[in-house]
């Protein structure tokens, strides 16, 4: 991600993909495996919970068996990237130095393919650690058009799903995302203002302006992740691009009239980005 032969300098490098010169240096300590099972059972509540803080996420783990204090949730969660309903995740923790676009979807008919993609990035939990998992949906047919997993939080992997995206299936009217770094950074948003794609963030700490990417992670992880314990990346990528498949091609919803996602993106895409 950093070149360190690049004519940029370090702190340019850093600044371009959204992180601080310190997290370059950083290496993590190691997490044990109580940890990494305690992370999966917190990411759990969390999604039937999201309104549970940290007291009352350790009271449910106390209540299943797991003693463990509030302090050490808090700071679980933290590492994962989730806090309690309607603030801010730190997963999408914005950059003091990036521009905040306005929220452009307020009170817009969104019925056609193309007119709105959003993106959000979400926990993986794994047998032995967690990686993350951003995807890029299609808001209108709620079509996955590309996804990637990375074990870093870094803006590289959320821009090569952005570019496939484009390569594939053209380009939105409109791109909405939350405020978090990856998405404000100037390797990501000059993505967008480079193919003239208009760009909307949801308001802080408003995870319900993007609903549709939300209720997709319920999904994936009910349906997909929590049945697997993936040993590696390597399976998590298999498995989640097998889910995905699947959730384009054969998952009907019932708010698509018993449609899958396929179906209704190429039924509602504009004739002539279909026929380009």
């Amino acid at each position: 991600m950093i070149d360190q032969e690049s004519e940029l300098s370090i702190v340019q490098q850093c600044r371009v993909v959204g992180i601080s010169r310190t997290s370059m240096y950083y290496e993590p300590k190691p997490i044990s495996s109580r940890d990494i099972g305690l992370m999966r059972l917190i990411d759990e509540i969390h999604l039937r919970y999201p309104f549970y803080g940290s007291r009352r996420i350790r009271d449910e783990l106390n209540d299943s068996g797991h003693e463990v204090g509030r302090g050490h949730v808090a700071t679980l969660t933290r590492k994962m990237g989730i806090e309690v309903l309607y603030r801010k995740p730190r997963l999408s923790v914005p950059h003091p130095d990036h521009k905040i676009y306005p929220y452009l979807l307020r009170g817009i008919e969104i019925t056609r393919a193309n007119h709105v993609w959003a993106a959000d990035i979400t926990y993986i939990p794994m047998a032995r650690g967690f990686c993350y998992l951003v995807a890029i949906m299609d808001w209108a047919s709620r079509r996955v058009l590309s996804w990637r997993l990375s074990n870093t939080m870094s803006t590289s992997f959320c821009t090569e799903a952005l570019k496939e995206a484009i390569i594939r299936f053209g380009r939105p009217d409109i791109f909405n995302t939350d405020q978090g770094s990856q998405f404000t950074s100037e390797a990501f948003t000059g993505i967008l203002n480079r193919n003239g794609i208009r760009i909307s963030m949801d308001g802080k700490g408003r995870w319900m302006d993007n609903v549709f990417i939300e209720r997709l992670w319920w999904s994936v992880k009910y349906e997909e992740v929590y049945l697997k314990a993936y040993c590696s990346i390597a399976e998590a990528r298999q498995g989640i691009g097998n889910y995905f498949e699947l959730y384009n091609y054969r998952r009907r919803h019932q708010s698509l009239d018993r449609r899958t996602p396929n179906v209704v993106y190429w039924a509602t895409l504009p004739k002539k980005e279909a026929a380009a």
